[in-house]
């Protein structure tokens, strides 16, 4: 029996090729995106009907006050129920902990802001910027705030008059303040395409990651 000429030798398999760092990195679980989701629309929902109850122009638009009524007050009523039920994720309740931590570098992302500077290293930012927790905060708590003196107002026959007039007093007031902010954080995210589509598809690039979050790694 005869061999063909280099049979004798030894048949290396080619060596496969070192897997490529992934180009998209997970931002939000499935969860995540559905508290989100369903905060973001109850949200806008009290909003609309709020200005659709004290704006004279959009109340004659409307119309149905009564309507419009029980839709803000089971609205607002329903705005924690997506935060309750997403405790029940560990991705979010990871994330709370990472917004409710203020870390020294969030200090220098504020003065970069005020500074107009721009940039990994003038803006270091885990996996939340220093904005994104401050407005996280101020949110939750006007949330709170405004449930509570929505349901002073709501059972009237609960408290007394100077309670109820001074729940409306701050609820009106911080109803605007409310409506200025989610306007800014919409008009935010209309700018960053990215950051959208992190939201709504859970992913988002590497490299959009280590521009605008540079820490993010190391926030884990």
């Amino acid at each position: 029996m005869t061999s063909t000429p280099g049979s004798a030798g030894p048949t290396a398999a080619p060596t496969p090729p070192r897997s490529e760092e992934p180009m998209r990195v997970r931002r939000f679980s499935r969860a995540e995106r559905w508290v989100h989701r369903t905060t973001a629309a109850l949200m806008l929902l009290c909003i609309a009907t709020a200005a659709a109850l004290y704006v004279p122009q959009l109340a004659e638009l409307v119309g149905r006050r009564h309507l419009v009524v029980t839709v803000h007050q089971w609205s607002g009523l329903l705005l924690p129920v997506p935060f309750l039920l997403g405790l029940a994720s560990r991705a979010f309740r990871a994330d709370l902990r990472r917004l409710n931590r203020f870390a020294p570098y969030d200090s220098r992302w504020l003065r970069a802001v005020r500074r107009r500077e721009h940039g990994p290293q003038a803006r270091p930012a885990g996996k939340f910027n220093a904005g994104q927790k401050i407005y996280a905060a101020w949110i939750a708590g006007a949330t709170l705030v405004m449930l509570g003196t929505g349901l002073l107002m709501w059972f009237t026959g609960l408290t007394p008059l100077v309670w109820r007039t001074s729940a409306t007093f701050v609820h009106d007031w911080l109803s605007l303040g409310v409506g200025i902010v989610v306007a800014g954080h919409i008009a935010m995210a209309l700018a960053d395409p990215e950051a959208r589509r992190g939201m709504r598809t859970g992913w988002v690039e590497r490299q959009w990651s280590r521009d605008h979050h540079p820490r993010w790694p190391a926030d884990e």
